[in-house]
């Protein structure tokens, strides 16, 4: 059981084995679970995002599911106001929360500041969406312009959504982005009146990859094409994040193309995608701080 003002939560990589972990946490505590997953929360991406079943659902209640429909851009802020008020009504209810899962921007809310309290003007974001519709290029040359022809080296500059991010800062701003972090970091994190218990469950790199392609072939097996047809048929732009998760993005293309292609090839194509996002989600961990460490929740 979590000590007052504690919060626990599970992280580690794609297919490492939180849910299974965290139902089972919940069933020895009659505990709850918070979802930390940034395709969770979209309304019908359910195969595709791994979310927990119906009946796992109904046997332990669940928070961070199903917030958004997939035509909007849900954001980090968002996130944390749900994670928020889910974290005070289980300590208002005495009943345990776990955080489970594996998304970089929505696990380091639990760690940090999440935004800064800069206005960014409309006419501003519609450049920068003009830029990131050129690809990350435009968004690395513009920025690399204002910043004296080099990037910081803590910027990820390969992630549009970082870049984005950093280039409506530093044109609202006017200053620096080194500045601008330095004042962000200053900034208390949503959760920084609680004592906050993280575990990292991973595997080694085999048996994870065994796991990603089970994972995989048990998604296409159990519907993600016809979630990923749902989507198509809507015709919703590229960039929003539902159309560009992982599995969801291979699919949809997959989709758009006839439909005719090798099932085969498809499997590959979600299988690097996904070991890609376990490198990235691997970084995360390290760049919280956060180590693999066994033994339960």
């Amino acid at each position: 059981m979590p000590e007052a003002g504690e919060l626990r939560v599970l992280t580690g990589p794609t297919a490492a084995g939180k849910t299974e972990a965290a139902l089972a946490w919940a069933g020895s505590t009659g505990g709850e679970l918070l979802s930390c997953d940034s395709v969770c929360v979209y309304r019908g991406l359910d195969v595709g995002a791994a979310k927990p079943s119906a009946a796992e659902r109904a046997r332990v209640p669940h928070h961070g599911l199903d917030l958004a429909d997939p035509a909007e851009r849900f954001s980090v802020e968002a996130y944390v106001r749900h994670a928020r008020a889910a974290v005070d009504d289980c300590r208002r209810r005495g009943r345990p929360l776990l955080v489970v899962g594996g998304s970089g921007f929505y696990l380091g809310a639990f760690f940090g500041p999440v935004t800064d309290a800069l206005d960014i003007p409309g006419e501003v974001r519609a450049e920068v969406r003009a830029l990131a519709a050129e690809g990350p290029a435009a968004l690395r040359s513009r920025l690399a312009g204002l910043e004296g022809g080099r990037l910081p080296c803590w910027l990820d500059s390969e992630n549009p959504i970082r870049l984005a991010k950093a280039l409506e800062r530093r044109l609202a701003s006017g200053r620096d982005l080194d500045s601008l972090r330095a004042e962000f970091l200053a900034r208390p994190g949503p959760f920084a009146d609680l004592r906050v218990r993280a575990e990292v469950r991973d595997r080694p790199d085999p048996e994870l990859r065994t796991r990603v392609a089970e994972r995989t072939r048990r998604m296409l097996a159990g519907g993600l094409l016809e979630e990923a047809r749902a989507l198509a048929a809507r015709g919703l732009p590229d960039d929003l994040p539902a159309v560009r998760a992982v599995g969801y993005r291979e699919a949809i293309a997959w989709v758009r193309a006839g439909g005719a292609g090798d099932l085969d090839r498809l499997a590959e194509a979600v299988d690097r995608a996904t070991w890609s996002l376990v490198a990235s989600q691997r970084k995360w961990f390290r760049r919280l701080g956060l180590t693999p460490s066994p033994g339960p929740a």
